[in-house]
Order: C-alpha cells, then sequence, then structure tokens
C-alpha cells in the first residue's frame, strides 16, 4: 500500500498523483489549502509503531511539522523503548499496549489535516495538563488559570508573577534584581530595578495574606530565592 492511500486531500490535487518520489513537492503545494495548527512538544516522541506508510508520510512532511519520529516494527522493541522514554505518543493501527498515550488509526485512509489534528489534540490536553499542576515547593502553580494552591486557600497571580516564580523555581542560587529584570521583562536601560522589588514585594503581600507564609521568597545579599520547605 503506497502512502496515498492512506491521506483524501482536496481534489485539486488528485490522490493519485500522490506517489512517494513526487508526493513531497506536491505537499508544499496543498499546504495553504489545508488549516493545520502544529504543536510541537518539546522531548515529547512520536512512536509510529507498524504504519511504515505514516511514518514516511510524517517524515516527508517533518520539515513543516518538526515532529521528534520514531519508527518502530516490533512490540518487543516497543516496550523497551518507552521504558526509558518518559514523554511520547504511539501512534499504531491496532492496540497494542495497555498505554494510555496511544493513538489508534483504525479507520483508514485518513485526511491528513485529521491525522495532525488528532496528534494536536494530545500534545494540547498534555500541554495543558503539565502546566495545570506545577510544584512550586509546598504549592501547586496552575499556569493556565494563573493562581497557586495550598492547603485549599488560592491566590491569583499576574503574568508577571507567574513567570517570577517558575523562574526562581529552577534556580538553585539566589538570583540578583538585574537578572530578573533581563529575564522575565527582557534587557530594558530604562527599566528602574524597583519595578522587579515592587512586583516581589506584591507577591510576598499575597503570600502573607493569603497563606500566612512571610518566609517563601527569601532575600540574600546575592538576590532572590524560593523556600525550599
Amino acid at each position: 500500500m503506497s502512502p496515498s492511500t492512506l491521506l483524501i486531500v482536496n481534489p485539486f490535487l488528485p490522490i493519485q498523483h500522490l506517489k512517494l518520489k513526487s508526493w513531497y513537492i506536491k505537499v508544499y503545494l496543498f499546504f495553504k489549502r489545508i488549516k493545520l495548527s502544529v504543536v510541537a512538544m518539546i522531548n515529547t516522541k512520536l512512536i509510529i509503531y507498524d504504519c511504515k506508510d505514516i511514518y514516511k508520510i510524517l517524515y516527508e512532511l517533518n520539515d513543516f511539522l518538526k515532529f521528534d519520529l520514531v519508527k518502530i516494527d516490533n512490540e518487543a522493541d516497543l516496550k523497551s523503548y518507552i521504558k526509558s522514554s518518559n514523554t511520547f505518543l504511539i501512534i499504531s493501527k491496532k492496540k497494542i499496549l495497555n498505554e494510555k498515550n496511544e493513538l489508534i488509526l483504525d479507520k483508514l485512509p485518513i485526511k491528513i489535516n485529521n491525522l495532525i489534528s488528532k496528534i494536536n489534540v494530545y500534545f494540547l490536553k498534555k500541554n495543558f495538563n503539565s502546566k495545570s499542576n506545577i510544584p512550586i515547593g509546598k504549592y501547586l502553580l496552575n499556569d493556565n488559570s494563573r493562581k497557586i494552591y495550598f492547603d485549599k486557600k488560592e491566590a491569583s497571580l499576574t503574568e508577571q508573577e507567574v513567570k517570577l516564580l517558575l523562574y526562581l523555581k529552577e534556580c538553585k542560587i539566589p538570583t540578583k534584581v538585574e537578572k530578573l529584570q533581563k529575564v522575565i521583562w527582557g534587557y530594558n536601560i530604562d527599566l528602574e530595578t524597583h519595578t522587579v522589588e515592587t512586583h516581589i514585594y506584591r507577591l510576598r503581600k499575597k503570600f502573607i495574606k493569603i497563606f500566612n507564609d512571610n518566609d517563601f521568597i527569601l532575600t540574600s545579599k546575592n538576590g532572590y530565592i524560593l523556600s525550599k520547605d
């Protein structure tokens, strides 16, 4: 079965002309006719299991799609591979493992925009869920709603406050005001350092008022750091 048999495209590009050698050029032409929303998930493997034709199609489109493609043809190799991979999506023609990260293509042929859409939906859900419960010390941050939670209490945050917390979360040593100014606001010689300090002051007030926590954002001579408690 050639890759063209797996796709249904718009009539202006007859499907019988979609042979693999000329298909790459023709795909470029009909891309403008198909509305695709490609969501690239960093470090997410797109595993194509026992679907050689699907792999060929996605591989030849990968200059556009930028997926991290992996081709696997037997179950033993698949089991071995996913043991060492934290984030992945398996695409197959039938369910082969008891994995929630599987996209089953049991109805072929499929329109290319529908195929990409199915992949996108998975990535969007994954991205949404990954941003819904971000641990920061004893707190849980929801980047989607811009709220932070602890012990059945919640505080609403501004976009800049979320950026501050997410950045400080990754810092193992205190961060100077100038560094925060450059990373969070972008380097601007006209931005005074008290802008950063004002945001941190307001953020601290929220944690004191709502969570009775006066020690979440710590200050030292070397800058700011989050408490690990």
